[in-house]
C-alpha cells in the first residue's frame, strides 16, 4: 500500500491566488529558487485551466529541452531493448518528437485517433478518483513541468517525462487503452475508499510497473519502468512473480525505490484477459474477495 500524495509535490493557492509547488528538502530542486518559481508558474497556469479552454502553452527552455533531449536519447536504445512489442508500435505511430518537449495539445492530436484518449493539464497532485475516474472518459491528467536540470535522468515524481514518455506511449496502443479505461471505469464504479484503492493497487503493478512474456524473454509494458532511466536496466533483476491481485494488494512497497517485486503475465493476451478481467468485474466487494482468497 502507498500514500497517494507521496507521488507529487503538493501544491497549494493562496487567498491572492499566488500558486506554490511544495518542494520536499530532498527534492533535486529545493534549493533552486528559479526552478521553485519555474515550477509555480506552470502549475498556477494548469490550476487557472478550464476543461474547454485551450491547453496552457508551455514556452520550454533550452535547459528544458535539453533534458528531453538527453532523457528520448538514453531510453530509445533502452526501450528497443526492453519493452514489449506492443508498446514499441505504439511509440512508432504516435511519433513524438524527441528533440523538446511537446505541448499536451500536440499529445493529444496523436492520441486521439489512435485511442481516443485526451491529456488534461494538471499542476500535480490528482485526487486518487478524480485521475483514475477520469481514465474512464479517455482523460489522462498530466503535468507539464520538467525534471530539475542536476539530475536529467532522475525525478522523484512523476514529471512529463513520465507522463508522456511512459503513459503517452502506452495510450497510443489501443490494447493497453483499454485496460486504463477499464480501470477508469471501476475506479467511477465503486463507492468505497478501500474498493478504490484496490483497483490503484493493481493498476501500480500492471500498468506502471508490468512485465510480461515475450519470445521467450521477460519484457516491459508499465509506464514506471519505460519512463525510468534506472529502472528499466534493473526490472529483470527483480523477483518476478505471477499475477495475484490478492497479493498486489497486500504487499508492501515504496514508490521511492526501485520496486523489488514485479508480477509477470504470460503473453499480452493474458495480460489483456487477467487484468482486463478484474478491473471489468471490480466493485465494493472486491476487497473482502480477495481476502477469502488469500485465507484459502
Amino acid at each position: 500500500m502507498f500514500e497517494e500524495a507521496q507521488l507529487y509535490s503538493p501544491v497549494t493557492q493562496a487567498a491572492d491566488g499566488s500558486v506554490e509547488v511544495h518542494l520536499g528538502e530532498s527534492h533535486p530542486g529545493f534549493h533552486d529558487e528559479a526552478y521553485r518559481a519555474r515550477r509555480n508558474r506552470i502549475a498556477s497556469a494548469a490550476i487557472d485551466w478550464t476543461p474547454g479552454d485551450p491547453i496552457p502553452q508551455i514556452a520550454y527552455s533550452d535547459v528544458e529541452n535539453e533534458i528531453w533531449r538527453t532523457v528520448s536519447r538514453e531510453l530509445h536504445v533502452k526501450h528497443e531493448r526492453y519493452a514489449c512489442r506492443e508498446f514499441l508500435e505504439a511509440k512508432a505511430a504516435l511519433g513524438l518528437p524527441e528533440d523538446r518537449v511537446p505541448q499536451l495539445d500536440e499529445v493529444t492530436a496523436g492520441l486521439a485517433p489512435l485511442s481516443g484518449f485526451v491529456y488534461h493539464p494538471a499542476p500535480g497532485l490528482v485526487a486518487l478518483r478524480e485521475f483514475y475516474g477520469s481514465l474512464g472518459d479517455d482523460v489522462f491528467h498530466s503535468t507539464q513541468y520538467v525534471r530539475h536540470p542536476s539530475e536529467p535522468l532522475y525525478t522523484p515524481e512523476p514529471d512529463i517525462v513520465h507522463e508522456v514518455i511512459g503513459h503517452g506511449n502506452m495510450l497510443a496502443s489501443p490494447r493497453f487503452a483499454a485496460l486504463k479505461r477499464e480501470a477508469g471505469r471501476a475506479a467511477q464504479r465503486v463507492e468505497t475508499d478501500e474498493a478504490l484503492q484496490v483497483v490503484a493497487d493493481v493498476f501500480w503493478f500492471t500498468m506502471e510497473f508490468g512485465v510480461l512474456r515475450e519470445d521467450g524473454e521477460l519484457r516491459a509494458y508499465g509506464a514506471g519502468i519505460l519512463s525510468s532511466y534506472g529502472e528499466i536496466e534493473e526490472f529483470r533483476h527483480m523477483e518476478i512473480r505471477p499475477l495475484d491481485f490478492a497479493e498486489m494488494v497486500t504487499i508492501d512497497y515504496d514508490i521511492t525505490k526501485y520496486q523489488p517485486v514485479l508480477y509477470a503475465a504470460k503473453s499480452l493476451d493474458h495480460l489483456e484477459d487477467a487484468v482486463g478481467g478484474f478491473f471489468a468485474q471490480a466493485d465494493d466487494d472486491t476487497p473482502e474477495r480477495l481476502k477469502a482468497a488469500q485465507v484459502r
